[in-house]
Protein backbone atom coordinates (compact mmCIF):
# COMPACT_ATOMS: atom_id res chain seq x y z
CA UNK A 1 0.00 0.00 0.00
CA UNK A 2 1.31 3.29 -0.90
CA UNK A 3 1.58 6.17 1.35
CA UNK A 4 0.47 9.54 0.64
CA UNK A 5 -0.18 13.05 1.33
CA UNK A 6 -3.34 14.64 0.60
CA UNK A 7 -3.45 17.50 -1.47
CA UNK A 8 -4.08 20.71 -0.29
CA UNK A 9 -7.41 22.38 -0.85
CA UNK A 10 -6.20 25.82 -1.56
CA UNK A 11 -8.55 27.66 -4.26
CA UNK A 12 -6.39 28.62 -7.34
CA UNK A 13 -7.63 32.00 -7.42
CA UNK A 14 -6.96 34.06 -4.42
CA UNK A 15 -9.10 36.93 -4.52
CA UNK A 16 -12.76 37.73 -6.41
CA UNK A 17 -14.58 40.36 -6.56
CA UNK A 18 -17.38 40.08 -9.05
CA UNK A 19 -15.85 39.21 -12.28
CA UNK A 20 -12.62 40.41 -11.51
CA UNK A 21 -10.60 37.25 -10.21
CA UNK A 22 -6.69 37.19 -9.31
CA UNK A 23 -4.87 34.21 -9.55
CA UNK A 24 -2.44 33.06 -7.16
CA UNK A 25 0.18 32.76 -9.98
CA UNK A 26 -0.37 36.21 -10.85
CA UNK A 27 0.56 37.29 -7.25
CA UNK A 28 3.46 34.83 -7.50
CA UNK A 29 4.89 36.88 -10.55
CA UNK A 30 3.72 40.10 -8.76
CA UNK A 31 5.47 39.09 -5.77
CA UNK A 32 8.59 37.59 -7.53
CA UNK A 33 9.49 41.32 -10.06
CA UNK A 34 8.40 43.42 -6.54
CA UNK A 35 10.61 41.50 -4.14
CA UNK A 36 13.42 41.16 -6.63
CA UNK A 37 13.29 44.51 -7.78
CA UNK A 38 13.78 45.80 -4.08
CA UNK A 39 16.62 43.10 -3.16
CA UNK A 40 18.14 44.74 -6.85
CA UNK A 41 18.33 48.20 -5.08
CA UNK A 42 20.21 47.09 -2.53
CA UNK A 43 22.45 44.94 -4.35
CA UNK A 44 23.50 48.08 -6.39
CA UNK A 45 24.39 50.46 -3.27
CA UNK A 46 27.78 47.86 -2.95
CA UNK A 47 30.42 48.28 -4.89
CA UNK A 48 31.03 48.76 -8.29
CA UNK A 49 27.53 50.54 -8.20
CA UNK A 50 26.55 49.55 -11.75
CA UNK A 51 22.82 50.92 -11.47
CA UNK A 52 21.54 54.17 -9.88
CA UNK A 53 17.79 53.40 -8.65
CA UNK A 54 16.25 54.74 -11.58
CA UNK A 55 18.16 52.91 -13.97
CA UNK A 56 16.49 49.29 -11.72
CA UNK A 57 13.45 50.93 -11.50
CA UNK A 58 13.61 51.15 -15.59
CA UNK A 59 15.23 47.79 -15.65
CA UNK A 60 12.28 46.23 -13.94
CA UNK A 61 10.34 47.24 -17.37
CA UNK A 62 12.20 45.92 -19.70
CA UNK A 63 12.98 42.39 -17.62
CA UNK A 64 8.98 42.45 -16.87
CA UNK A 65 8.84 42.85 -20.88
CA UNK A 66 11.33 39.94 -21.29
CA UNK A 67 9.67 37.57 -19.13
CA UNK A 68 5.84 37.51 -20.51
CA UNK A 69 6.93 37.95 -24.51
CA UNK A 70 9.83 35.02 -23.55
CA UNK A 71 8.39 33.15 -21.57
CA UNK A 72 4.81 32.34 -23.54
CA UNK A 73 7.06 32.86 -26.88
CA UNK A 74 9.87 30.02 -25.45
CA UNK A 75 6.28 27.92 -24.43
CA UNK A 76 4.72 27.94 -27.91
CA UNK A 77 8.05 27.08 -29.98
CA UNK A 78 9.86 24.50 -27.66
CA UNK A 79 6.34 23.04 -25.45
CA UNK A 80 3.13 23.24 -27.85
CA UNK A 81 4.29 24.42 -31.38
CA UNK A 82 1.38 22.58 -33.49
CA UNK A 83 -1.60 23.18 -31.02
CA UNK A 84 -0.95 27.22 -31.77
CA UNK A 85 -0.32 26.39 -35.36
CA UNK A 86 -3.80 24.94 -35.54
CA UNK A 87 -4.99 27.56 -33.16
CA UNK A 88 -3.44 30.86 -33.06
CA UNK A 89 -6.22 32.46 -31.85
CA UNK A 90 -5.32 30.97 -28.67
CA UNK A 91 -1.42 32.60 -28.46
CA UNK A 92 -2.35 35.73 -26.96
CA UNK A 93 -4.23 33.55 -23.86
CA UNK A 94 -2.13 34.27 -21.54
CA UNK A 95 -4.27 33.46 -18.61
CA UNK A 96 -5.44 30.07 -20.09
CA UNK A 97 -1.49 29.11 -19.07
CA UNK A 98 1.60 28.39 -20.68
CA UNK A 99 4.83 29.86 -19.76
CA UNK A 100 8.29 28.33 -20.39
CA UNK A 101 11.05 29.09 -18.07
CA UNK A 102 13.77 28.84 -20.76
CA UNK A 103 11.93 31.12 -23.18
CA UNK A 104 11.35 33.79 -20.19
CA UNK A 105 15.33 33.77 -19.92
CA UNK A 106 16.16 33.94 -23.43
CA UNK A 107 13.54 36.99 -23.46
CA UNK A 108 15.26 38.71 -20.12
CA UNK A 109 19.04 38.49 -22.02
CA UNK A 110 17.63 40.13 -24.44
CA UNK A 111 16.39 42.71 -22.78
CA UNK A 112 19.16 42.92 -20.88
CA UNK A 113 21.66 43.29 -24.13
CA UNK A 114 19.17 46.10 -25.06
CA UNK A 115 19.24 47.75 -21.59
CA UNK A 116 22.72 47.56 -21.60
CA UNK A 117 23.65 49.19 -24.66
CA UNK A 118 21.29 51.85 -24.21
CA UNK A 119 22.29 52.99 -20.92
CA UNK A 120 26.20 52.25 -21.13
CA UNK A 121 27.17 49.77 -18.80
CA UNK A 122 27.79 45.98 -19.01
CA UNK A 123 25.80 43.61 -20.09
CA UNK A 124 27.10 41.48 -17.81
CA UNK A 125 27.46 43.46 -14.95
CA UNK A 126 23.06 43.81 -15.52
CA UNK A 127 23.04 40.44 -15.50
CA UNK A 128 24.80 39.92 -12.12
CA UNK A 129 22.25 42.18 -10.94
CA UNK A 130 19.37 40.51 -12.43
CA UNK A 131 20.98 36.77 -11.32
CA UNK A 132 20.89 37.69 -7.91
CA UNK A 133 17.15 38.32 -7.93
CA UNK A 134 16.04 35.81 -9.97
CA UNK A 135 15.71 33.10 -7.68
CA UNK A 136 13.39 34.83 -5.18
CA UNK A 137 10.70 35.28 -8.27
CA UNK A 138 11.59 31.42 -9.37
CA UNK A 139 10.77 30.40 -5.44
CA UNK A 140 7.19 32.17 -5.34
CA UNK A 141 6.42 30.55 -9.19
CA UNK A 142 7.17 27.10 -8.46
CA UNK A 143 4.81 27.25 -4.71
CA UNK A 144 2.23 28.82 -7.75
CA UNK A 145 2.38 26.02 -9.46
CA UNK A 146 2.02 23.63 -6.87
CA UNK A 147 -1.38 25.36 -5.65
CA UNK A 148 -2.62 25.29 -9.35
CA UNK A 149 -1.81 21.37 -9.27
CA UNK A 150 0.40 21.56 -11.98
CA UNK A 151 3.61 20.45 -13.43
CA UNK A 152 3.29 17.26 -10.77
CA UNK A 153 6.09 14.96 -11.05
CA UNK A 154 5.91 11.34 -11.71
CA UNK A 155 4.40 8.56 -9.76
CA UNK A 156 6.17 7.02 -6.30
CA UNK A 157 5.74 5.02 -3.61
CA UNK A 158 7.99 8.08 -1.24
CA UNK A 159 6.17 8.73 1.98
CA UNK A 160 5.92 12.35 1.22
CA UNK A 161 4.40 11.37 -2.11
CA UNK A 162 1.15 13.73 -3.66
CA UNK A 163 -2.20 12.86 -4.93
CA UNK A 164 -2.52 15.62 -7.55
CA UNK A 165 -6.25 16.50 -8.65
CA UNK A 166 -5.10 16.49 -12.30
CA UNK A 167 -2.41 13.50 -11.81
CA UNK A 168 -4.58 10.41 -11.56
CA UNK A 169 -5.30 8.05 -8.39
CA UNK A 170 -1.54 7.28 -7.81
CA UNK A 171 1.20 9.72 -5.97
CA UNK A 172 3.67 11.38 -7.41
CA UNK A 173 6.60 13.54 -6.56
CA UNK A 174 5.39 17.34 -5.74
CA UNK A 175 8.41 18.31 -8.06
CA UNK A 176 7.29 21.78 -7.42
CA UNK A 177 8.38 22.11 -4.20
CA UNK A 178 11.48 20.62 -5.37
CA UNK A 179 12.04 23.23 -7.63
CA UNK A 180 11.08 25.69 -5.28
CA UNK A 181 13.98 24.30 -2.84
CA UNK A 182 16.60 23.95 -5.71
CA UNK A 183 15.94 27.19 -7.87
CA UNK A 184 15.01 29.36 -5.66
CA UNK A 185 15.80 29.01 -1.99
CA UNK A 186 19.04 27.48 -2.11
CA UNK A 187 20.31 29.37 -5.20
CA UNK A 188 18.97 32.44 -3.40
CA UNK A 189 21.59 32.02 -0.63
CA UNK A 190 23.91 30.70 -2.86
CA UNK A 191 23.81 33.96 -4.83
CA UNK A 192 23.14 36.28 -1.88
CA UNK A 193 26.63 34.99 0.02
CA UNK A 194 28.63 35.20 -3.19
CA UNK A 195 27.22 38.56 -3.93
CA UNK A 196 28.89 39.43 -0.45
CA UNK A 197 32.10 39.19 -1.81
CA UNK A 198 33.79 42.31 -3.32
CA UNK A 199 36.14 40.63 -5.63
CA UNK A 200 33.52 38.94 -6.92
CA UNK A 201 30.81 41.36 -7.82
CA UNK A 202 33.91 43.49 -9.56
CA UNK A 203 34.32 40.70 -12.11
CA UNK A 204 30.96 41.08 -14.09
CA UNK A 205 29.99 37.68 -15.19
CA UNK A 206 30.87 35.65 -11.94
CA UNK A 207 27.39 36.00 -10.39
CA UNK A 208 24.99 35.75 -13.87
CA UNK A 209 26.99 32.27 -14.70
CA UNK A 210 26.74 30.82 -11.37
CA UNK A 211 22.96 31.28 -11.60
CA UNK A 212 22.74 30.56 -15.15
CA UNK A 213 24.90 27.37 -14.77
CA UNK A 214 23.02 26.44 -10.92
CA UNK A 215 19.49 27.01 -12.43
CA UNK A 216 20.63 24.24 -15.48
CA UNK A 217 21.83 21.75 -13.23
CA UNK A 218 18.99 22.10 -10.81
CA UNK A 219 16.74 21.55 -13.11
CA UNK A 220 18.02 18.48 -15.04
CA UNK A 221 18.36 17.16 -11.84
CA UNK A 222 14.37 17.88 -10.73
CA UNK A 223 13.17 16.20 -14.49
CA UNK A 224 14.75 13.11 -13.49
CA UNK A 225 11.56 12.92 -11.08
CA UNK A 226 9.06 15.97 -12.97
CA UNK A 227 6.43 14.34 -15.35
CA UNK A 228 7.08 14.92 -18.71
CA UNK A 229 4.82 17.10 -21.01
CA UNK A 230 2.24 14.96 -21.94
CA UNK A 231 2.39 16.29 -25.91
CA UNK A 232 6.09 15.49 -25.70
CA UNK A 233 6.79 12.81 -23.33
CA UNK A 234 10.17 11.59 -23.68
CA UNK A 235 13.16 12.55 -26.28
CA UNK A 236 15.89 11.49 -27.08
CA UNK A 237 17.78 9.12 -25.00
CA UNK A 238 15.03 9.56 -22.24
CA UNK A 239 15.53 12.74 -21.64
CA UNK A 240 12.99 15.71 -21.40
CA UNK A 241 12.47 19.04 -23.60
CA UNK A 242 13.19 20.74 -19.72
CA UNK A 243 16.35 18.60 -19.40
CA UNK A 244 17.51 19.22 -23.46
CA UNK A 245 17.14 23.08 -23.09
CA UNK A 246 18.83 23.05 -19.64
CA UNK A 247 22.54 21.55 -20.83
CA UNK A 248 23.22 24.76 -23.04
CA UNK A 249 22.30 27.13 -20.03
CA UNK A 250 24.75 25.15 -17.75
CA UNK A 251 27.79 25.44 -20.85
CA UNK A 252 27.34 29.32 -21.01
CA UNK A 253 27.04 29.63 -17.26
CA UNK A 254 30.56 27.85 -17.70
CA UNK A 255 31.46 30.27 -20.07
CA UNK A 256 30.39 33.42 -18.50
CA UNK A 257 32.53 32.27 -15.33
CA UNK A 258 35.56 31.40 -17.29
CA UNK A 259 35.31 35.13 -19.10
CA UNK A 260 34.98 37.15 -15.75
CA UNK A 261 37.78 35.33 -14.06
CA UNK A 262 40.13 36.28 -17.08
CA UNK A 263 39.24 40.09 -17.45
CA UNK A 264 40.31 42.94 -14.91
CA UNK A 265 37.96 43.82 -12.42
CA UNK A 266 35.45 47.16 -12.95
CA UNK A 267 35.55 49.98 -11.56
CA UNK A 268 33.04 51.75 -9.33
CA UNK A 269 30.50 53.59 -11.17
CA UNK A 270 29.90 57.01 -10.31
CA UNK A 271 26.44 57.75 -10.69
CA UNK A 272 25.41 61.85 -11.59
CA UNK A 273 23.36 62.74 -8.40
CA UNK A 274 26.54 61.47 -6.37
CA UNK A 275 29.21 63.23 -8.38
CA UNK A 276 27.36 66.43 -7.87
CA UNK A 277 27.33 65.54 -3.67
CA UNK A 278 30.82 65.08 -4.00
Amino acid sequence: MMLSLAFPAIDPIAISIGPIAIRWYALAYIAGLLLGWKYVVYYCTKTPNIMSKRDVDDLLFWATLGVILGGRLGYILFYNLDYYLDNPANILKVWQGGMAFHGGFMGVIVAIILFARKRGISTLAVLDAAAVATPIGLFFGRIANFINGELFGRTTDVAWGVVFPNGGPLPRHPSQLYEAILEGLILFIVMFVMSRNAYIRHRPGILGGTFVAGYGISRIIVEFFREPDAQLGFLAGGATMGQLLSIPMVLFGIGCIVYAMKRNPIETRVHPKEAEAA
